[in-house]
């Protein structure tokens, strides 16, 4: 079943928390189909969409929380991302001054003539810590304790995983990006904002921290205030992965890491850094081939 969530000032919240009642149940394997504000909680600039206490709301613009019937603490939610489609127009500030963007298919050109490629992605997805505190998008908790991440990679048709901490699964989504950019350094992306979502879960698997499946890779992520604990967290999970997935004893796994599992930095931009550890399918040829994709 496909769900609609109307965009009004009772679905977007700006922070994370498990006191927010879900503005939509759904079952596991239905879809959800929502708009999406920027940072600045614009639909059409300049202005805001709707009123907020900014101090209340002052992360960026999550739509939901959504629940998903049946979920409860222990499960891993499955995220698969089927559509993110760019509006007409775009910002980005570089020390308070305002670039604004135009966006034409699959390129976006600024307000002084440069012209850059399109690679949309969500912004922010995750989940509320089961405490009922008010965790913003772009603190530690949010990126560690909430499984969010904010990766070029997990791009549409991509098919995210989060441990369950909450009592029931309830995810919130973000702001959407049109960002080129591999990593989030500043000044901001352009962003934007109409997606689709299908949400899952599952009983069987054990995660450290949020995994990605994409078409041809996988992808482990590590968030910490030290950025070399985030390069390891994220590589703790991938190790993880190779053993579950690809069958390989983890001492195997360590050795062919270092030749090849590729690091990147995820995000720089906040107290909270990211990094992200990928695993291309033509990286071990063969192994990968054969070999059980357990969570596709």
């Amino acid at each position: 079943m496909i769900h609609e969530i109307p965009l009004q000032e009772d679905t977007v919240h700006g922070y994370f928390s498990s006191a927010l009642p879900p503005v939509l149940m759904v079952d596991p394997g239905d879809s959800v189909r929502f708009q999406s504000l920027n940072a600045g909680w614009r639909w059409d600039s300049p202005e805001e969409h709707f009123e907020r206490d900014a101090k209340l709301h002052d992360g960026h613009a999550l739509t939901g929380p959504i629940e998903v019937r049946g979920a409860r603490a222990g499960q891993t939610l499955v995220v698969q991302i089927d559509e993110v489609t760019p509006r007409s127009w775009g910002a980005t500030f570089a020390h308070e001054e305002l670039f604004l963007w135009s966006i034409d298919g699959d390129t976006a050109t600024d307000d002084r003539g440069v012209t850059v490629a399109l690679a949309p992605f969500l912004g922010v997805i995750g989940m509320p810590p089961p405490e009922p505190a008010c965790i913003r998008p772009s603190r530690r908790a949010a990126s560690a304790a909430t499984s969010t991440a904010s990766c070029s990679s997990p791009a549409p048709r991509c098919i995210s995983r989060s441990p369950s901490t909450a009592p029931c699964s309830r995810p919130a989504t973000a702001t959407v990006r049109r960002a080129t950019a591999r990593s989030r350094a500043p000044p901001s992306s352009v962003r934007s904002s109409a997606c689709s979502l299908t949400l899952d879960v599952r009983d069987d698997l054990d995660l450290r921290t949020p995994i990605a499946r994409t078409a041809d890779a996988w992808i482990t992520f590590g968030f910490d205030e030290d950025l070399d604990l985030a390069a390891e967290s994220s590589m703790a999970t991938m190790l993880d992965l190779m053993e579950r997935e690809l069958g390989f004893e983890r001492t195997h796994a360590l050795a062919l890491s270092s030749v090849v599992v590729d690091l990147h930095v995820t995000q720089i931009v906040n107290v909270t850094k990211g990094v992200h550890a990928v695993l291309r399918d033509d990286a071990l040829g063969a192994a990968v081939a054969t070999a059980p994709v357990l969570l596709t």
